[in-house]
């Protein structure tokens, strides 16, 4: 078996509403381009709530990192802060307009958690189940060859094995097999 090095990504930004929005989709990218999808919309989540809890609370500054890191069958999303104060859970009341944020990343994670980082500061983390990508890729037919089902179509306008169209949402042009670029960086 050949195992699969880590892949790490590492954003620094100061916490603002304008760059949470940026990280989120560099974030979602970067889940694209190790073909892990089905963690875009939990990872953006997570990585929005800590860092509009950096935004809200951190002190004395609003910089912080954010690593991605794909390990094995992991994904580890954690935000670093120069603010020593740990983080605490709090019960909102069902009007409340905030203190949800811990609460939602420890609903869509299948664990989180906090740690000092010295010489100040901290780190917030959680981690979802990430499916090995060479499984969960979808077999793609050879270009030019006849589809198995009879219907003499062409590859590229079959289907996957799940069923799902391969010319959907890309007004019959197949996309799935673009080269794989570089995520874009936060300027």
């Amino acid at each position: 078996m050949i195992s699969q090095p880590s892949r790490h990504c590492t954003v620094e930004l100061q916490a603002l509403p304008s760059r949470i929005g940026q990280v989120r989709r560099i974030v979602s990218a970067q889940l694209r381009y190790w073909h892990l999808d089905p963690l875009i919309d939990r990872a953006a989540l997570g990585v929005t709530e800590l860092l509009t809890n950096v935004h809200r609370h951190a002190q004395p500054d609003k910089m912080c990192t954010v690593e991605i890191e794909l390990l094995l069958d992991r994904l580890t999303v954690s935000v670093h802060d120069h603010d020593p104060r740990m983080p605490e859970v709090h019960a909102a009341d069902p009007f409340d307009t905030c203190g949800r944020g811990l609460a939602m990343v420890e609903a869509v994670s299948e664990s989180w958690g906090v740690r000092a980082e010295e010489p100040s500061g901290k780190v917030v983390w959680f981690t979802l189940p990430a499916v090995s990508p060479a499984i969960a890729l979808p077999a793609y037919p050879v270009h030019g060859s006849v589809a198995g089902d009879g219907s003499g179509k062409i590859g590229c306008e079959g289907t996957y094995k799940d069923g799902r169209d391969r010319a959907h949402r890309t007004g019959g042009r197949d996309t799935s097999r673009s080269v794989p670029g570089r995520p874009a960086a936060v300027s």
